[in-house]
């Protein structure tokens, strides 16, 4: 008996420029090598929403917030002047400083854990560590790491108050 033909493998398939994606029934959508800038931005925004748990959305826009404040502040200061120059350097500094302390939150709340500890060796020569996975020292809680925050926004605020005198 001969062997059957695939009806795949002997027509092929039409070639088209438009559709730049692929969709996987096990994952996530995946880009094409071709695929324009537009369509990668598009894509990146699409993971991230979907792929980023409320809390650390309301952080981000938190951040990108802090980034508008600071912006405005340096470009008023620009176009306005610095006269009261105390004033624009506590304002502006208490921007930036509370996008730290925000990045550091997002940082210590993440759902997704970077393996900071790991089984291979953190430098070389007699300081080298390895770590085991019983080892592995518990990260901090998301309550301890709200309120590190809270503190140092108090104690960063406290000093920003006192410069402007």
């Amino acid at each position: 008996m001969a062997p059957k033909r695939h009806a795949a493998s002997t027509t092929s398939a039409p070639v088209s420029s438009t559709p730049t994606t692929t969709t996987l029934s096990s994952g996530p959508v995946t880009l094409k090598s071709n695929a324009s800038p537009v369509d990668i931005a598009a894509n990146v925004w699409q993971q991230y929403i979907t792929s980023t748990s409320q809390r650390t959305l309301l952080l981000d826009a938190f951040m990108v917030f802090l980034v508008l404040v600071g912006g405005l502040q340096f470009v008023y200061c620009v176009l306005a002047g610095n006269y009261p120059f105390n004033a624009f350097l506590s304002g502006f500094s208490a921007s930036v400083g509370q996008f730290v302390l925000t990045a550091s939150l997002r940082m210590q709340t993440s759902d997704t854990s970077s393996g900071a500890l790991s089984s291979k060796p953190s430098s070389k020569g007699k300081n080298a560590r390895f770590v085991d996975d019983e080892e592995q020292v518990p990260g901090i809680s998301h309550e301890r790491a709200f309120a590190d925050y809270i503190f140092g926004s108090l104690i960063l605020h406290f000093f920003c108050i006192n410069f402007i005198n």
